[in-house]
Order: C-alpha cells, then sequence, then structure tokens
C-alpha cells in the first residue's frame, strides 16, 4: 500500500477585510472597553473608518492605508488630540483582527507603527471667574419648575464638579450626610473610579428647593419637565445638561461655553482659594496629579501658601453666594 503523505495547509490571514470581518473585530474591540464613554468614542471612531475604509474598493488593512487615513483626516482639519483618538480606535481594531484570525500579525504590527499627529502648543480651556459663576447658577429666576431644575442642575456642576455623565445618574441614594456634611458618596466615575464629593450647603439648599417642588422621594435626581411645567420620565440624558448650560452661558455672554468647563472652573477656583491640589485631585477623581494640573490656566505653583486650608475652605469662592 502507498502511504499517504499528508500535508499541513497552511492558514492564510486576510489582508482585506471585508465588513463582517470588521464587525466582528469591532464588536471584540467594544467588549473589552468598561467605560461607556469610550465605548462611545471608540464606536464613532470605528464607524467612521470603516466607511471611509469601504468606500475604496479591493483596499488592503496594512500600513500604508491606515496612513491615508490619517491625512485624510488632516485634511479634515480636526484636532490632534481627535486624531490620535480615532488612530487608536483603528490600532485597537487592527489587534482584535489579528487575534482572532483575521488579520496578519505583521500587518497588525505593522499599524501600530502609525504615528500620529504632532499636538503644538496647548490648547486654553474655557474658565469662569468667580462672578461669572455666581451670575450663571444664579441666573435661572427659580419661579418656575424647570429654572429650579436648571438652578440645581448649574450648582452641582459648579460646586461639585461632576461631569455630565456622572449628573445625569445621579440618585437620592448618593445624597448622604457624613460627619455633619453633606456629600454624594460611592459616586462612580470615569474609568469605574469611586469617589466621595462634597457637597456645600448653597448647592444642598437649590437641591432640596427642586425636589420639593418636583415631589421627587426616590430614583434619578434630576427629571425632565414638560412644556406643561411637570416632571415626567426616569431621569434625563447628557444632551439636555449640555443644552442647560449653553442656554444660561448665552445670556450672560459666554460663548462656546461645555459643562466641562463648569468642571474645570470649579477646580481652578478652588486652587485659587487655597485649595489643596491633592484634595483637588480627589475632588475630581483623577488618577493623576499631572492630569488635575491641566485644568489650570498655567502650572500649579506648589508653594506652601497653597497647601494650608482643605477643599472645602478652598471653595469659599462660592459660599457667600
Amino acid at each position: 500500500m502507498r502511504s499517504k503523505s499528508k500535508k499541513r495547509k497552511q492558514v492564510r490571514r486576510k489582508t482585506k477585510l471585508g465588513l463582517p470581518d470588521l464587525d466582528h473585530a469591532k464588536a471584540a474591540v467594544l467588549a473589552s472597553l468598561h467605560s461607556p464613554e469610550s465605548q462611545r468614542s471608540y464606536r464613532h471612531a470605528i464607524d467612521e473608518f470603516v466607511g471611509w475604509y469601504c468606500s475604496e474598493p479591493r483596499l488592503s488593512f496594512n500600513k500604508t492605508v491606515v496612513t491615508r487615513y490619517r491625512i485624510h483626516l488632516e485634511d479634515r482639519r480636526l484636532a490632534p488630540g481627535t486624531t490620535n483618538v480615532r488612530l487608536a480606535a483603528v490600532r485597537r481594531l487592527a489587534d482584535e483582527a489579528a487575534d482572532a484570525g483575521l488579520l496578519s500579525p505583521e500587518l497588525a504590527a505593522g499599524i501600530r507603527r502609525v504615528k500620529g499627529s504632532k499636538r503644538l502648543g496647548v490648547r486654553l480651556g474655557n474658565w469662569l471667574t468667580a462672578e461669572q459663576a455666581r451670575s450663571l447658577w444664579q441666573l435661572p429666576n427659580a419661579g418656575t419648575l424647570k429654572s429650579k431644575r436648571d438652578r440645581a442642575i448649574l450648582a452641582v456642576l459648579l460646586g461639585c464638579g461632576l461631569r455630565r455623565r456622572e449628573l445625569s445618574d445621579l440618585t437620592l441614594d448618593h445624597l448622604q450626610r457624613r460627619e455633619d456634611h453633606w456629600v454624594i458618596i460611592d459616586l462612580v466615575g470615569k474609568g469605574r473610579h469611586i469617589r466621595t464629593v462634597p457637597v456645600p450647603e448653597w448647592v444642598k439648599r437649590t437641591i432640596d428647593d427642586w425636589l420639593a417642588e418636583a415631589g421627587v422621594t426616590n430614583g434619578r435626581l434630576f427629571r425632565p419637565v414638560c412644556r406643561a411645567g411637570t416632571v415626567w420620565g426616569e431621569g434625563i440624558t447628557e444632551k439636555v445638561v449640555w443644552h442647560v448650560v449653553k442656554e444660561y452661558a448665552a445670556k450672560i455672554g459666554v460663548s462656546k461655553l461645555a459643562p466641562h468647563d463648569l468642571r474645570r472652573s470649579c477646580a481652578r477656583l478652588c486652587h485659587e482659594a487655597g485649595g489643596e491640589l491633592e484634595q483637588i485631585q480627589f475632588l475630581l477623581g483623577h488618577v493623576s496629579v499631572q492630569t488635575t494640573e491641566k485644568y489650570y490656566v498655567r502650572k500649579v505653583d506648589m508653594c506652601r501658601g497653597c497647601r494650608k486650608s482643605p477643599v472645602v475652605n478652598g471653595r469659599a469662592w462660592l459660599d457667600s453666594a
């Protein structure tokens, strides 16, 4: 009998990925991310890349193509930070495709070596002065239910330095009194970091006015208000917070003010009033002190004078409001 020699077939990995392969790799990328913000950002970035990638036929998924995509993003005059986030999503997509056996490891390594856009200089953020901050949160006249809710939203953003999603997810169970102070306990922030945020008395008063008028006793802290002036629904979205800030910022003459600018303003005003850098870092929930430093206009002066008062005294810029 003739012995039949069995030859092992070499697995040929693809260089051109179709929509099913891209969808599979995209699902793997999103499943590996825990933060909802990261999932939303990566989903948008991958969808944009897939739309560009599939617009030209017979396009290989390699370093040259990703470099062309970076040039395409730069031609759209996107900010270097935005371009680098899009490229990071593409690199993650290539890694997941290689792990699933859909793409050659050599091609994935080449895509990983694509350099991002250079960021020249530092972009200036948008900060409010103490007078502007006081005028902003006091602008809603509190004569209607919606104005009381908006006033409480602006007070929490300025006084507690919360993010949009953190504010929209805030519940009544988060507000508790500990050691004669009102605090927001067990707040799950970005990257699933848990922290406790002190609540000033003036912020608590605005929240109490809203809760008493709205009749909210459990669940989400902030609710939608219809045109008839009644509460409905179980909670607000991040877009509602964005619209509230834009509406009242336009009335005080501040253009291009975002909810995150109120968080940045809270950090800067706390520091100028004598708050310690480490305490402000804990207040904002940053992992690195360098991230907290970026919330100031200039480099933080780590002198002895800035380390005398705790963060509660450092927020005295609005205690008299």
